[in-house]
């Protein structure tokens, strides 16, 4: 049970910053880390989706789980507010 209400106070945190810019922490995996910042695009029942700019002509978007936050395999920070979104 309190794994669920984890997930739901992790999800709630992120769709209240839709719209913002954040800051990107991923492990990868073999201490490889991606750290890129992006705007928190939109939210899903299950995924959260933020979208980079690049400097080619297209735009990357990247999906990940709110489990993914609760793992700690992924770290999000927003950025001005210096407020990292992660399970307490």
């Amino acid at each position: 049970m309190r794994r669920n209400d984890s997930l739901d106070r992790i999800k709630r945190d992120i769709e209240k910053c839709i719209g913002k810019k954040v800051m990107l922490k991923a492990n990868k995996g073999r201490k490889k880390t991606f750290v890129k910042e992006g705007i928190l695009e939109s939210t899903y029942p299950s995924i959260f989706v933020i979208k980079f700019d690049t400097d080619q002509a297209f735009t990357r978007r990247v999906s990940y789980s709110y489990s993914d936050i609760l793992t700690e395999t992924v770290e999000l920070t927003v950025c001005g507010e210096n407020r990292k979104i992660k399970c307490s």
